[in-house]
């Protein structure tokens, strides 16, 4: 998030405050108890929002980490395709070499 869409969601957050607490003031609340009123709501939408974050951040279904794995099961994808393809572009002599080689480091402890 940028420096600007962080202002922006402070000044919304504070109008929405503000905003409840007219409205609560206008529904025949007054002085304090609109206040405390539009506070506990304000605070009760802060704490579900800053919840839902915690359970993605948890459950890892945040967008960072899906965009990740949707990227890296691409680029595994046209990795093995262009290694099959290079693979099946050589010879029998030297795909049987190749096959013995990788199968030796496998062997090795």
């Amino acid at each position: 998030m940028t420096n600007g869409k962080t202002l922006l969601l402070g000044l919304a957050v504070l109008g929405l405050g503000a905003a409840g607490y007219w409205t609560f003031q206008a529904s025949g609340l007054e002085g304090f108890s609109s206040g405390i009123a539009s506070t506990v709501v304000l605070t009760l939408l802060v704490l579900g929002w800053t919840g839902s974050y915690l359970v993605r951040v948890v459950s890892g279904r945040m967008t960072y980490m899906e965009q990740r794995r949707r990227y890296r099961a691409g680029y595994d994808q046209l990795t093995d395709e262009q290694l099959q393809a290079k693979f099946a572009a050589l010879s029998p002599e030297e795909q049987a070499r190749l096959l013995e080689e990788v199968g030796q480091l496998d062997s090795t402890p």
